[in-house]
């Protein structure tokens, strides 16, 4: 099965000793987002974990620690977008997240590490044209430290309208001309590029829409085939291989005004003043009116087709 710690939060960021602690205590524990006393306990061990799957705007602070995560296969998501402290305002230095990309490649391989350009949004500062250029540029950067990068337009949830009223999600006409682009690009790079949960019109522009994390690029990433269960597609438009998630939403310290995961800052904030490193919890500790259930684990490895 897969684990992963980036759908709600940014774990590698901002809580990179809590993680580290549950790695060495062997479970972690997490609350259903939506009815709070159901509990699912994980064991984060890899007789049963055959991948962690990261997504992070900053892996600075687990590389000094990956020697003590080599017992797991791992596959990262780091997503750099060229904005700035405007709309991003706790990303660091996007020349850092670049040098840590790389030496996440080094350590783990290309296969293991993909970047995510997203979301793409229009406003005064960014057009078309500017974001053609910026991709470029990262692309050329990051050649040779990986062969997939996943890109996707910024849907304006009603959070989102509400916390960034100056953004905008590119027309369709514009989704077009950057497609064209972003795919010539990804060639000229040897960088296949995907496009998560958009129009399957897209892939007449050149974009790969099978899925950003499919059964096939964590199958290369961990280097052993998967006999997986099927996609129950929660998600429309995914056809990717989800892991069972570790984070909670309204935690990510990042405080981007296109987040999907933060409600509002003030709720963040709370939050993350009930965080404790040693809890087996994320945010808080045991309540009394808690169930525990352990979760049905076991390994997808392919033990007749571990080679790849």
């Amino acid at each position: 099965m897969i684990i992963n710690t980036g759908m709600r939060t940014d774990i590698p960021a901002f809580y990179s000793q809590w993680f580290l602690n549950r790695i060495r205590e062997g479970y972690v524990y997490v609350r259903n987002p939506y009815y709070r006393n159901q509990v699912t306990k994980y064991l984060l061990n890899p007789t049963v974990v055959d991948c962690l799957a990261f997504c992070t705007k900053n892996p600075h602070p687990l590389l000094a620690h990956l020697n003590e995560l080599e017992q797991f296969h791992q596959f990262w998501f780091v997503t750099i977008t060229p904005y700035g402290k405007d709309i991003e305002p706790n990303v660091p230095n996007k020349k850092q997240v670049i040098n840590d990309f790389k030496i996440l490649s080094k350590h783990l391989g290309k296969e293991a590490v993909a970047l995510r350009y997203d979301p793409i949004l229009i406003n005064e500062q960014f057009d078309v044209d500017r974001h053609i250029q910026c991709f470029a540029k990262l692309l050329h950067e990051l050649k040779g430290y990986t062969e997939d990068c996943t890109i996707s337009f910024i849907d304006m949830y009603e959070k989102v309208k509400r916390n960034a009223p100056d953004l905008r999600p590119p027309t369709k006409e514009e989704q077009i001309a950057l497609a064209k682009a972003f795919s010539q690009i990804g060639k000229q790079n040897h960088i296949t590029v995907h496009a998560c949960c958009e129009k399957e019109f897209l892939k007449e522009y050149g974009l790969d829409v099978t899925g950003c994390m499919r059964k096939e690029i964590i199958e290369k990433a961990i280097q052993n085939k998967l006999d997986a269960p099927k996609n129950d597609r929660k998600r429309m438009a995914c056809n990717c291989l989800l892991g069972n998630d570790i984070g909670a939403y309204n935690t990510c310290m990042h405080l981007c005004k296109y987040c999907y995961a933060n409600a509002n800052q003030e709720l963040v904030k709370e939050n993350c003043k009930k965080h404790h490193s040693n809890s087996p919890f994320l945010i808080g500790e045991l309540e009394p009116d808690d169930k525990i259930t352990e979760a049905k684990q076991q390994s997808w490895v392919n033990p007749q087709m571990s080679l790849f």
